[in-house]
């Protein structure tokens, strides 16, 4: 009865708005949406409002005597196979069973009549059952992990018909000719994650989305250079090329693909996309620097309409100029609102930072061990109860409303909940086999030093005493926050080095570092490749990523408990880690409490991460493997996550001029070495810092550094159409060198 009183309110509603009805007390969540209500309700629904038939409401009463499970019809499981092939071809796509699709492709592959070419069975019911899709999907009537499986069912489809295919094409050319290929496609897309960028998930599902809507994609894979992009996009005549990536660094790659399509002036429209992307960026940063179209797509379902815009010669023109027009109102809102915001100066943010009594507040702990510990083949089951499941269903844009946004409540949800708990029983049955078959190895490192911070930064130590005349090992450069806050606010102005002891305090106090990763996952889609096997390979990076989480947030809790045992009384249920109400923080390079990735780069050579533990650094400062974590521990009571925000020129000039860091391309003997070009800053170097020596620089340009054991040279180059404010993120990533003395 349940079900038909909701449908009855649906019915009404759709009705009602139609005819100029604008408010009303619903719950939202209990509306089915229209073209979901089965069709014998549906028309008893319609005839009883309408008042259509004078015995609609006897005929609604025994539909619901005879419906006693909510007015769903059951239906024979294999009823569809008795129907045509063609039927069956679409019924099969649109479901997503991929059973009998060999056996039915073959059906109609036999039938020369009706297809005398294997292409005539793409063209005819493989395209309509993935048209349907398409439009089910662009609707929102059909959600991802659907699209995935039916993608999954055209590529076993299309694979069997491949060998038959290319005999075709062989007899047609020896009997014309003729060299022309057969081009059944909308148009062709080159995809690629940018170089030194391992991620690749959201790349994926796009490709197989714009696949099920007769796209040609081909695929470059990750950490793509732009001559390769370029190279692959001029060789298939691309009509579109697509951008990946998710750390911040790339974000300056795609800057540079813009830049160069520009130079050699190709006009292939180009679609930007990724975590770290934003519409905001790509108006701001990189559609000034390219003359064609230069497009934001925020999701794979908003692809297949733009890819589909860009290549009707009726709506191109028009789409473009509109998009233009909206990016320039986006600039200059942007732009604006630089002007309206106000700052601190650096020595200003400083003095209003974040005070802590260290002489009287409760003495930091001092870790249980000094020096790092490695943790090999780490036991999976232990993280299966850290899963943080909402990113997961993220991933595959199952999505609730509120009050069922959350996990489990997505479950509930009345529009994607029975998706969602299909997708997640499926993963549940993958993440016990990957355990059991030991397919997924977990790797991880924390180590801890003393510590101390001078100014913004923070200093390891591989002592405890005496640190005012020691040398210090390791040296992590803080960013303060400089953005003035609201005139009634009373927050600090954060720097990290706030949360660790200053040096001239002598109160001792430590910081700790990890990194984890999750490997096997590229074997293991290699094996789904071979398959085509879109689904499982996008399934396991999703729950690769997801142990990946889960093994740091079980090792915070270990090395709360445990390593570093400063709250060894810890008692927190998972919605409270998540929450984060524990004492201290894990912030990671590259977010918004340090946006600056080249921290990693100390890390590394700090504990000697690679050699451990085998997870490696891109050019770009990515990790690899992609299901990779990693970050600074702090254990201060009073540390919190914030954002630096944008900052002015007088905390970059010092920062760039300090920051001993240095970009891993390699590491030979323990050495890493870059042999590129360096590149000069645009901002005058300030004054040498107290004890800096030119000695042995290399350089030009004299940037003063610290002689040590080895030598680290630092070049940046600013880019921003402001003339004093920056944000972290344009910090532009220049070329580094370091040689042994």
């Amino acid at each position: 009865m349940e079900a038909i009183r909701e449908a009855m309110h649906g019915v009404f509603l759709f009705h009602a708005i139609k005819h100029g009805m604008d408010m009303g007390i619903v719950n939202a969540g209990n509306l089915p949406v229209y073209d979901d209500i089965q069709k014998e309700l549906l028309q008893l629904c319609e005839d009883l409002i309408w008042n259509k038939d004078p015995d609609a409401t006897e005929k609604l009463l025994h539909y619901a005597q005879t419906h006693a499970q909510g007015g769903k019809k059951v239906v024979q499981t294999d009823e569809w196979r008795n129907g045509a092939v063609e039927e069956r071809l679409e019924y099969g796509l649109v479901k997503g069973i991929e059973k009998y699709v060999i056996e039915d492709t073959e059906e109609a592959r036999q039938n020369k009549e009706r297809y005398p070419r294997p292409l005539n069975i793409i063209e005819g019911p493989l395209m309509n059952g993935m048209k349907i899709v398409g439009d089910l999907f662009g609707a929102g009537k059909m959600f991802l992990p659907q699209v995935i499986k039916s993608a999954r069912v055209m590529k076993k489809a299309v694979g069997h018909l491949i060998p038959f295919m290319e005999k075709d094409r062989e007899e047609l050319r020896a009997l014309s000719g003729s060299t022309e290929e057969d081009n059944p496609y909308q148009g062709t897309i080159v995809l690629a994650t940018v170089k030194g960028d391992v991620h690749d998930i959201g790349k994926n599902i796009v490709g197989v989305v714009l696949g099920c809507n007769n796209f040609r994609v081909i695929d470059l894979g990750v950490m793509t250079p732009c001559d390769k992009i370029l190279k692959a996009a001029l060789e298939n005549k691309a009509d579109i090329i697509g951008l990946s990536g998710l750390i911040t660094p790339s974000l300056d790659e795609m800057i540079s693909v813009a830049k160069e399509m520009e130079r050699l002036e190709i006009r292939i429209p180009l679609l930007i996309g990724g975590a770290t992307t934003s519409k905001t960026h790509t108006a701001v940063k990189i559609a000034p620097r390219y003359s064609a179209p230069v497009i934001h797509v925020l999701d794979a379902s908003k692809s297949v309409v733009v890819c589909s815009q860009l290549l009707d010669e009726t709506l191109k023109d028009d789409f473009f100029e509109e998009i233009r027009d909206e990016y320039e109102d986006i600039r200059q809102d942007h732009y604006d609102s630089l002007k309206e915001r106000k700052y601190l100066s650096l020595e200003q943010a400083r003095n209003k930072r974040f005070y802590c009594d260290w002489k009287t507040e409760t003495k930091p702990v001092k870790p249980q061990f000094l020096g790092t510990r490695v943790f090999e083949d780490y036991d999976l089951q232990k993280l299966v109860d850290y899963i943080d499941w909402k990113p997961f269903f993220d991933v595959w844009q199952l999505r609730g409303r509120y009050p069922n946004r959350g996990f489990p409540k997505i479950f509930n949800d009345k529009v994607v909940g029975e998706e969602a708990k299909k997708v997640y029983n499926e993963a549940q049955n993958l993440l016990k086999s990957l355990i059991t078959e030991n397919k997924l190895k977990a790797t991880g490192l924390i180590g801890f030093w003393s510590a101390r911070s001078i100014k913004d930064d923070i200093y390891l130590y591989d002592t405890e005493e005496k640190l005012h005349n020691l040398e210090p090992i390791a040296r992590f450069c803080g960013l303060r926050q400089q953005v003035e806050k609201d005139s009634g606010s009373t927050d600090p102005y954060y720097c990290l080095s706030d949360f660790i002891s200053p040096l001239e305090s002598d109160v001792p106090d430590y910081l700790g570092i990890f990194a984890v990763a999750c490997f096997g996952v590229d074997e293991l889609c290699k094996e789904y490749e071979k398959q085509s096997d879109d689904y499982s390979i996008i399934m396991v990076k999703a729950l690769a990523d997801r142990l990946a989480e889960a093994f740091a947030e079980e090792l915070h809790e270990r090395v709360r408990k445990e390593f570093w045992a400063y709250c060894t009384n810890e008692q927190l249920e998972f919605s409270d880690l998540r929450k984060i109400r524990y004492d201290g923080i894990r912030p990671a390079p590259g977010y918004p409490c340090q946006p600056d990735h080249t921290e990693k780069i100390t890390m590394w050579r700090l504990a000697n991460i690679e050699e451990a533990t085998g997870i490696q650094l891109t050019e770009s400062l990515a990790m690899f493997p992609a299901s990779a974590i990693c970050g600074l521990y702090f254990s201060n009571p009073a540390s919190r996550y914030f954002a630096v925000g944008k900052i002015l020129k007088d905390q970059v000039r010092p920062f760039c001029c300090y920051r001993n860091c240095i970009k891993k391309e390699r590491a030979v003997n323990g050495n890493y070495i870059q042999k590129h070009t360096i590149f000069r800053p645009r901002v005058p170097n300030p004054s040498p810092p107290p004890n800096a020596s030119t000695q042995n620089c290399i350089c030009t340009s004299s940037v003063h550094v610290k002689p040590s054991s080895l030598q680290h040279h630092c070049f940046r180059h600013l880019q921003s159409p402001e003339p004093e404010r920056l944000g972290t993120a344009d910090l532009d990533y220049s070329i580094w060198y370091l040689s042994a003395k």
